[in-house]
Order: C-alpha cells, then sequence, then structure tokens
C-alpha cells in the first residue's frame, strides 16, 4: 500500500522537498501541501506539470496549516514532512505533538536525501536566522570572486509566490527581469543586489533544472553561490558552507530549526553585526560555535550603514521602515533602518501603528512584537498599496529606508526619503579573503 503524505510547508522548501524525495516516487500518495508565514500561498494547486501528471494529474492543493489535525484523520496519513524554517524548537514540537496526535508520524527530511550534487564547485551562504546578514555577506562572496575573472552564477533559495508553473525556473540578469517576472518586493530585495552588480541569479520552483541551466548559463558558470533563504540549509552539495550568525539574537543559534544544522555544517562561521551588539551577545554566539562546531573557521565582521542625505535625519522625527520577514518571523527588534536612524541623530521613531491600514493592520496584529517599525510588505499589489497608504498617512518627517531595494521605484512616497546602504565588513583575520584563496586553489579556478 501506498503511504498518504502532507507536506508541511510554506512555499519554498516543501515543493523542493517533494521533487526530490515524492515526484516519482510510487510508495507515497502525497494529498496535500499545507501554508504557514507567508500569505496568499493556500489556496493554490501545486501543478501537475510540476509534481509529475502520471502521479498527480489534477496536482496537489495547498491548504493552510491550521487544517492539518482534520486532513491528518480524513485522507488516513501516515507521514507528515515538516518542510520550512526559521521555527523554534518548542514550535517544531509543538507542531510535532499536534501531528502524532492525529495518528502520523512527524518527519524531518536532511541534506542527505534533499541535496542536489553540481558538476560545478558550489559555496553556500547559509544562516543561523533570518536577517542575520547573509545578503551583504553573499554579495562580498560574488565580489570577490569576479575580481578574480571567475563567472559566478547566484542561486537563491525560493519565494515562489505567483504562478508556480511558471515560475518553474526564472533567471535575472537586468532590473528589467523583475518586472518581467512580476516579483514582489521580498523578491526583488534579493534578486536586484546581484544583478545590479552585473551576476546573474536563478530562482524558481524546480531547483533540479534551475541548477542545470545555471551551470551551462549562456554568460559562463565558474563557481554556483547557493544564496539562502531563512535560515534554511542548502539545496545543492556544498564544497564550501558559510554560515551567518547574529550575536543581537545569541543563543538562537542553538535553538532554532534549521539554524542549529547550518552552524554544525559550516566550514565558516560568519559573527556579523559585530558593530551593534552586545559583548555578551557575541561572546554568547562564540560559546556557542566552539560546543557545536569547533573545527569552523570564525571570521568577525560588522554591517556598518551609511546614507545618502543624513541632513535628512539629524534632528527629524523618522518613520523607519525594514524588511518585512525580518521583522515577522526573523523577529527582529531592530534593522539597518533603525541603526541608521539612531546613528545620524533623529530626534523621534514615529510610531507607525496608529497610521497602518488595510493588511498592513492584520500583520501588526498577527506579529505584535514588530513594535515601532514598519515592515515593507509587498506579496500583493493591495499590501503594496496599503504600505504606500500608511507612509504617507504618517505624521513624520522623513521615512528612512532599510530595505535592499529602492521602494520609491514601486510606490509613491510622498514625502523626504533616506535610503540605507550596508556592506559587510570584516575585523582582524581571518578573512573571506584567505577562505576563497584556498576554495580557489582546491578547485583549481585561478
Amino acid at each position: 500500500m501506498k503511504r498518504n503524505a502532507i507536506i508541511i510547508g510554506a512555499a519554498g522548501r516543501d515543493f523542493h522537498n517533494f521533487n526530490t524525495f515524492f515526484r516519482g516516487n510510487e510508495d507515497y500518495n502525497v494529498v496535500a501541501f499545507t501554508a504557514a508565514q507567508i500569505p496568499y500561498i493556500d489556496g493554490r494547486v501545486y501543478p501537475a506539470v510540476l509534481a509529475g501528471k502520471e502521479l498527480y494529474p489534477e496536482g496537489i492543493p495547498i491548504v493552510l496549516e491550521s487544517e492539518l489535525p482534520g486532513l491528518i484523520k480524513e485522507k488516513n496519513v501516515h507521514d507528515c514532512i515538516f518542510s520550512y524554517s526559521d521555527v523554534p524548537y518548542p514550535k517544531l514540537m509543538h507542531l510535532s505533538a499536534i501531528v502524532n496526535a492525529a495518528g502520523a508520524n512527524f518527519i524531518l527530511l536532511g541534506p542527505g536525501e534533499t541535496m542536489i550534487r553540481s558538476t560545478k564547485p558550489v559555496i553556500a551562504v547559509v544562516a543561523t536566522r533570518t536577517g542575520c546578514g547573509k545578503s551583504q555577506t553573499s554579495r562580498a562572496v560574488v565580489e570577490d570572486l569576479m575580481k578574480r575573472g571567475l563567472r559566478v552564477i547566484a542561486v537563491r533559495h525560493p519565494m515562489p509566490y505567483g504562478d508556480l508553473a511558471a515560475q518553474a525556473v526564472q533567471r535575472f540578469a537586468t532590473v528589467d527581469d523583475l518586472k518581467k517576472h512580476k516579483c514582489t518586493i521580498e523578491e526583488m530585495e534579493e534578486y536586484e543586489p546581484h544583478v545590479v552588480r552585473g551576476n546573474v541569479i536563478y530562482a524558481g520552483v524546480d531547483y533540479e533544472k534551475i541548477l542545470r541551466q545555471a551551470e551551462e548559463d549562456p554568460d559562463g558558470c565558474d563557481v554556483i553561490l547557493w544564496d539562502g533563504g531563512n535560515n534554511d540549509f542548502s539545496f545543492y552539495k556544498p564544497d564550501l558552507t558559510i554560515t551567518v550568525a547574529d550575536p543581537h539574537r545569541a543563543g538562537a543559534e542553538m535553538n532554532y530549526y534549521p539554524g542549529e544544522v547550518n552552524l554544525r555544517l559550516a566550514d565558516v562561521v560568519v559573527i556579523n553585526k559585530m558593530d551593534t551588539a552586545s559583548p555578551e551577545g557575541i561572546r554568547t554566539v562564540r560559546e556557542n560555535i566552539a560546543k557545536a562546531n569547533p573545527k569552523a573557521v570564525v571570521i568577525d565582521a560588522a554591517s556598518p550603514v551609511r546614507v545618502d542625505n543624513p541632513e535628512l535625519i539629524r534632528g527629524k522625527r523618522c518613520l523607519v521602515v525594514e524588511d518585512g520577514p525580518t521583522l515577522t518571523h526573523g523577529e527582529m527588534k531592530i534593522g539597518a533602518g533603525t541603526v541608521a536612524a539612531q546613528k545620524y541623530g533623529c530626534s523621534e521613531q514615529i510610531d507607525p501603528r496608529p497610521f497602518v491600514v488595510g493588511e498592513l493592520a492584520n500583520t501588526f496584529s498577527i506579529y505584535p512584537q514588530i513594535g515601532t517599525i514598519l515592515p515593507a510588505m509587498g506579496y500583493s499589489d493591495q499590501q503594496l498599496k496599503d504600505l504606500e497608504t500608511t507612509i504617507n498617512h504618517t505624521d513624520c518627517d522623513t521615512v528612512v529606508i532599510g530595505t535592499p531595494i529602492d521602494l520609491n521605484r514601486l510606490i509613491d512616497i510622498q514625502k523626504p526619503v533616506v535610503r540605507v546602504h550596508y556592506d559587510l565588513q570584516e575585523i582582524g583575520t581571518p578573512t573571506l579573503k584567505e577562505v576563497l584563496d584556498d576554495f580557489v586553489k582546491k578547485h583549481n579556478l585561478g
């Protein structure tokens, strides 16, 4: 008899786990995906063209995670496969208890079942939590390799929030490609920093096909860079794993799934944001690295912020806008925008909550810990409209934007705007250059 299964997900790792383990596997019948963390992903269908028409001619429904207990009993489900990231251990095991109580097994698929091997050398940049600084670390790696004359193709952890069949394989080489693929703010924040620096980035749903196309990219490919999402581990088998840790959330590296997996898999751990973290937080992260992975190379780093127009902040009443997922399930209390507002002398940080409208009000209701920062939520046209309305209605002098992209290009902000920029800045030795020197030599890339 086939085993009935449900994949518990959030539009990313869940589809990859299906593609690598369940697609074409006649021992299993996947009856549903469940959806969490990201709005608008339930009510859809994982299409037959991706699921495999022979076993799933109607595709696979995607339902809310809250329907899980009833669905397990209704569909006589044997196995539930947990397949998303940035989850505290108590929540993970709470969900396990719900699944077990309903009669099913609770399963975590590991790297051995889900990592795909590449014909090219692979560097994976991953993290212990959402918002640790993977993006600036990835940029630093890409820039170093490009200076050596190497052709680097980045592959980003999935964010398939639209037409799944159309998003199976996406290639981004220009800013216009972002518009062509109808990217959300969340997608643009990850893809745009790559394309404006001159390197190609892929993403989508089917990561076997993505990898094979990336390896044969028309611009050439010497190295694959896995640009991770949340605190998930790589979809590809890495030759070098760089894990970024955040001392602002010290201890999380040992208490969130699968961030601890990344800590234990790391060849290199970058302790980021040391310029703004407490000595106690830094010490805790160092101690946990030593306990979990004493062989890892540890790189000290900062992410200093800069702005183009500091005079628009000094002495002004500022509304701070930060990356949405970092504030929501990432649980960050401050981001680059907050740091910049404080650094450049804003007189008051304005609380946006009295001014929020529409779906942004729902976001604050679901994630009350966000506090006095406005998350740049843009998963839909309505969320973009609500973001624009909220910003323009907020009683402030200046809008400080800590997101990686220019929001003014997407919405009409009718107030003075300051964009915050930040890059990885290494402190002392060892350095990424030294690590990459060894990588290049080992793979005969020089």
